[in-house]
């Protein structure tokens, strides 16, 4: 996909705030007619640049109170460890982020649970029974102060 021009970039904003806005009503707030805005719209969504169309939810109102931020480090950094650990990781619904990072972490979780004992399994059944797994360092978040999915465009 070409550099994104201001109209491109209204419209992924716009899509942003609300994905589930009609292409007339989007065409509006961004100042195109209806078949321009839809074929940018089917262009972004063709090259990879729009992912998906999903929903928020409210974590609290479903029950996950604990909200835990994991730093793990591994063994050794040999191939089959760290895809073992990955393939794992991402079957866990519990993980709602992870990223390979660098720093004092191999890897920083995100990881929601319905309680401080339910965190506890989680580790105890799952993280601390990966083989390659050294250390594992938890942060339980008190307050979200910025929940935010929009990237800057």
């Amino acid at each position: 996909m070409n550099e994104l021009d201001g109209y491109s970039k209204k419209l992924l904003r716009e899509l942003q705030l609300d994905s589930r806005r009609s292409m007339q009503d989007l065409s509006a707030r961004v100042g195109l007619s209806g078949t321009p805005c839809w074929r940018r719209v089917r262009e972004m969504e063709e090259s990879g640049l729009i992912r998906r169309y999903t929903v928020l939810l409210d974590r609290e109102k479903l029950g996950l109170h604990v909200c835990c931020l994991v730093s793990v480090n591994l063994q050794r950094h040999v191939k089959g460890a760290i895809e073992e650990f990955e393939t794992a990781i991402a079957e866990c619904p519990e993980v709602v982020e992870c990223f390979s990072a660098t720093g004092a972490a191999d890897y920083l979780l995100k990881v929601v649970a319905p309680d401080i004992k339910a965190f506890d399994a989680f580790l105890n059944q799952v993280v601390f029974t990966l083989p390659g797994v050294a250390n594992v360092r938890t942060s339980v978040v008190l307050r979200e102060l910025k929940y935010e999915t929009a990237l800057p465009v």
